[in-house]
């Protein structure tokens, strides 16, 4: 599969103008709980190299617009989710630091440390450190990132990724004349599974979370508890036409125009659960 060549499921229908006629309005609120009957998703190539006081929006619109879509339309179009990694959007905002050695390193996570859920020791002596970071966030090494970055650096994540999501969907409109959602993205790992998945730690116009509480089986049961957390599925589904190393840091996502809003909303900030309801706050003492 080719990086231009989109992810296709379920209904073969592609919406066949410009304007999604599925996307919401003001008028017209969407059901974020429906499930989407076709979901595609392409990574542009061509994506210039972004640094300090880029204005990612500017930068990023020539390969949107560029974008072809198996039903002949182009670009972005209303109810789309544009999928950026954290990681350019950090660089956008002169989020690199010095981290010339070990020591400089650690002392660059602990500055973006807040509260430690776990250390283990590697092999080598050197230790493993889960963390709550600034941003609520709780992820190895607070989210410091060393790949992709001159050496003697390391790159902080976007001070405030919210803001940082409703600063570009702000830009995106104003060039393409849509108003897209927009996530911004990290990876992390998960308790209890191997493998890092992307996940949305910023988000502007996207209904994050779908709650199906209330409604009913096939079998009539009320759902007591089910929440979805659309914006991590979302980001999931981008980071497999972006890829860790293919040098496509940025998606878009078409078919989820139930969860596009015209307002910015609260954010990928509600998505971190609150103490009370974290069962993994203290993390593992290893012995």
């Amino acid at each position: 599969m080719s990086a231009q060549e989109p992810i296709e499921r379920g209904n073969p229908d592609a919406p066949t103008e410009r304007g999604n006629p599925d996307a919401p309005t003001e008028h017209e609120p969407s059901d974020a709980t429906a499930p989407a009957a076709m979901v595609l998703a392409q990574a542009p190539d061509g994506v210039p190299t972004i640094t300090n006081g880029d204005d990612l929006a500017a930068r990023l619109t020539p390969v949107l617009a560029a974008l072809t879509w198996p039903d002949g339309t182009t670009g972005v179009a209303e109810g789309d989710v544009v999928v950026v990694a954290s990681k350019v959007v950090a660089k956008a905002e002169g989020r690199l630091v010095a981290a010339r050695d070990a020591t400089e390193r650690d002392q660059v996570i602990a500055g973006e440390t807040v509260r430690v859920v776990a250390t283990r020791e590697r092999p080598d002596g050197s230790v493993l450190r889960i963390v709550e970071n600034r941003q609520g966030l709780v992820m190895a090494a607070a989210g410091v990132d060393l790949s992709d970055v001159p050496a003697g650096t390391a790159l902080l994540l976007p001070e405030d990724p919210d803001a940082s999501a409703r600063r570009l969907r702000r830009g995106l409109h104003a060039r393409l004349g849509v108003r897209p959602g927009v996530l911004i993205t990290d990876t992390a790992g998960r308790p209890w599974r191997r493998g890092v998945v992307d996940m949305a730690i910023g988000a502007a116009g996207v209904r994050v979370l779908a709650d199906h509480r209330g409604r009913h089986d096939a079998y009539g049961r009320e759902l007591q508890v089910t929440v979805v957390n659309l914006a991590d599925e979302i980001a999931a589904a981008a980071e497999l036409v972006k890829g860790k190393a293919a040098g496509r840091p940025v998606a878009v996502v078409r078919g989820m125009a139930h969860a596009v809003t015209v307002e910015d909303g609260d954010g990928a900030a509600t998505l971190i659960r609150p103490p009370a309801e974290d069962m993994f706050r203290k993390g593992v003492s290893e012995e």
